[in-house]
């Protein structure tokens, strides 16, 4: 993974060509008058609301209006879970891993979700159609183990089951 500073995002994040119509952050930023350094987590979460993730271009222009470096930002947007830099997929997956969970297989539901797909957590697919997410606990413990895809919970699942539930959203595309 390339890194700037101490920060180290994904290549794709770095090289993608990502358009961020500046009118988009101009409306958040007037939400915040006279905006200063203790601005900068409320604005960033706006401007994830907005985009579903921060872009560069979009830390870049809060940078500049709030006049902090690129790299403070990131520092600060790291040291949170709540930021994301690269946009979800289509489909968003997100695996339990709380004690529940973790004692009935959540671990072999999340290794088998990785491998078919082909990303870590925290990373999207290639094509863009899911995004790949731990949790410490979603609190459906009495399904366990379990995942939800943008709402729907899938319970009780093993290994085997991991490529039917997927396919199920391939075929909605």
């Amino acid at each position: 993974m390339p890194s700037v500073g101490f920060f180290r995002f994904p290549l794709n994040a770095m090289t993608a060509t990502v358009t961020v119509p500046s009118s988009n952050i101009q409306e958040i930023l007037i939400g915040y008058p006279n905006a200063q350094r203790d601005s900068l987590i409320p604005i960033l979460q706006d401007v994830q609301e907005k985009q579903g993730y921060l872009s560069r271009a979009a830390v870049e222009a809060v940078g500049k209006a709030l006049d902090i470096p690129v790299s403070k930002i990131y520092g600060v947007a790291t040291f949170y879970n709540q930021f994301r830099f690269t946009p979800l997929g289509r489909y968003h997956i997100q695996v339990c891993r709380g004690t529940a969970c973790h004692v009935k297989g959540s671990l072999a539901v999340l290794d088998t979700l990785k491998r078919e797909l082909k990303v870590e957590a925290g990373e999207t697919t290639r094509d863009g159609l899911f995004s790949l997410e731990v949790v410490a606990c979603i609190g459906a413990c009495g399904l366990a183990p379990v995942i939800n895809i943008d709402g729907n919970f899938h319970a009780n699942l093993t290994t085997q089951m991991i490529p039917g539930v997927l396919n199920q959203y391939k075929k909605k595309r």
